[in-house]
């Protein structure tokens, strides 16, 4: 499985930017899809995730202003990004998640890794 994400860049707060994450090859074995990101300094923190068949998932503090959907025929998760603020700034990663689509925070739980997509939102 491949993950290619895109969309990211330069925003200001209060803005909104669109995230997009394609998956090729063996996507079928996925279970759910998601975002990680990673701020300077701080450790990867989940961000959303979303499985087949449409059930989402939120950390809080993104819940209200990110809305995450996916597009099964095209193998493609979308992570809509509202009210950005610059506590958002970080680069956004593309996961997937094999076996089970339970709600996961944990890094070791997702077993593929997109390269990843910066957001920078400026105040």
């Amino acid at each position: 499985v491949q993950l290619q994400a895109s969309g990211g860049g330069l925003v200001q707060a209060g803005g909104s930017l669109r995230l997009s994450c394609a998956g090729s090859g063996r996507t079928f074995s996925l279970s759910a899809m998601g975002w990680f990101r990673q701020a300077p300094g701080k450790e990867r923190e989940a961000v959303a995730a979303i499985s087949w068949s449409g059930i989402t998932h939120y950390v809080d503090s993104v819940k209200g202003r990110f809305t995450i959907s996916i597009d099964n025929a095209k193998n493609t998760v979308y992570l809509q990004m509202n009210s950005l603020k610059p506590e958002d700034t970080a680069h956004y990663y593309c996961v997937g998640k094999k076996y089970d689509s339970s709600w996961s925070t944990r890094v070791e739980d997702y077993h593929y890794w997109g390269q990843g997509t910066q957001v920078t939102v400026s105040s």
